[in-house]
């Protein structure tokens, strides 16, 4: 298992880095590697001697977490003036005739 990476980028051209390799290692998983994933016991270092189940991993910690720091980064990019909207937030939506 990959160990976690301490936040240490100061540039674009670093986060872009760290994005690239982030990438390149979700693009290593393949279809089989989630067989039974919503079963799977996961447990958190903080949270010693407890455990969630995949689905609710994902559904009740994963997914809440991104929003959150999506939204609080959307925030500080409009209250130091960059202009964006909800549209941005939001991006396309697959509407239907």
């Amino acid at each position: 298992m990959r160990q976690h990476q301490v936040d240490t980028e100061t540039t674009f051209e670093q986060l872009r880095a760290r994005t690239a390799a982030a990438i390149g290692y979700l693009e290593t998983f393949k279809r089989e590697d989630f067989t039974g994933a919503d079963e799977r016991k996961i447990t958190l270092p903080w949270m010693e001697g407890k455990w969630m189940r995949g689905d609710e991993y994902v559904s009740e910690f994963a997914l809440p977490n991104f929003y959150f720091h999506a939204v609080t980064a959307y925030a500080i990019l409009r209250h130091n003036g960059v202009e964006l909207g909800k549209r941005e937030y939001i991006g396309s939506v697959p509407m239907r005739a």
